[in-house]
């Protein structure tokens, strides 16, 4: 599928990582899906998270379309270019509209991105998660993707000064075995199984 606004945005943040020097240290590559739907459920310790988990993406040959919060839509720059890239749109007031909207992407065979922290942890250490990632999962039959990006915070994040030096920071990127959770599932329970994965890994 032609994607003419994803692929240059793409490239301009090469241009930005070669800038930055940032090192890529990418663990467990073969867990991604080169084909069909899949949850991708990140921590979230920068601003820079949502750029650098598409990066880890880029090998597969696949882009992901990030469920990201209604504000960032909102701006005037940000917003057509979201939107350009079929990024999904989350209003916190009411989530049916953007889990629906989740739903039919998984349903075209996508990959959809989620940060079930909804925020960046400024502790860096995981917080309490939503559980709409596998609700999502136990609707579409999507496996979800456990995702812990660390080094990210050293560039850009919640209540930190902006790094953009050429640093040479390490980013290291772990994607963890897909895990699987069925209709009939318990969404507290799966919750807790994906986040106790999520905690190993980070």
């Amino acid at each position: 599928m032609a994607e003419p606004v994803y692929t240059p945005i793409i490239q301009i943040f090469k241009g930005l990582w070669r800038y930055l020097g940032l090192r890529f240290i990418i663990h467990g590559e073969a867990n991604l899906p080169r084909s069909g739907s899949a949850l991708l459920a990140m921590n979230h310790v920068g601003y820079l998270d949502f750029a650098l988990a598409g990066t880890a993406l880029l090998p597969s040959g696949r882009v992901a379309r990030f469920m990201a919060k209604k504000e960032i839509f909102d701006h005037p720059i940000a917003g057509p270019l979201m939107r350009g890239m079929r990024h999904i749109s989350v209003d916190r007031r009411t989530g049916a509209p953007s889990f629906v909207a989740a739903l039919k992407a998984l349903k075209r065979g996508e990959i959809v991105g989620i940060f079930p922290e909804a925020t960046i942890s400024r502790s860096f250490e995981l917080k309490a998660m939503k559980n709409g990632v596998v609700r999502l999962a136990m609707e579409s039959g999507a496996p979800v993707i456990p995702v812990v990006i660390w080094g990210s915070q050293r560039v850009w994040s919640k209540g930190l000064p902006r790094d953009f030096s050429r640093a040479h920071y390490p980013i290291i990127i772990s994607i963890g075995v897909p895990l699987r959770f069925g209709a009939d599932a318990n969404p507290d329970e799966a919750l807790q199984q994906l986040r106790s994965r999520m905690q190993e890994i980070l």
